[in-house]
């Protein structure tokens, strides 16, 4: 199910309150977000760690794979903490 078709957005909407609505929302949009970071970091790291693309994955292979996600994922969690932390 996408994020535009969840059963507890739609017509029956006038019973939800504004907090659950947002909550919802927020949630949806975590949803997305991560959704788009794995695709990013997938083909990001596809790209650069997979030279001949064959049934499995080589040793180097993995190993790269597994540097690029954590790599990203570091990335990420301090530029998020930057984000939150900073003075508005």
């Amino acid at each position: 199910m996408d994020s535009f078709s969840s059963p507890s957005i739609g017509s029956s909407s006038s019973n939800i309150s504004s907090s659950d609505l947002m909550d919802q929302l927020k949630t949806q949009l975590a949803q997305a977000y991560a959704e788009e970071f794995l695709e990013t970091v997938r083909g990001k790291c596809f790209e650069k760690c997979i030279t001949k693309p064959s049934s499995s994955l080589s040793g180097s292979e993995s190993s790269c794979i597994s540097r690029c996600v954590d790599r990203y994922i570091e990335a990420t969690g301090i530029i998020s903490r930057a984000l939150f932390n900073a003075p508005h």
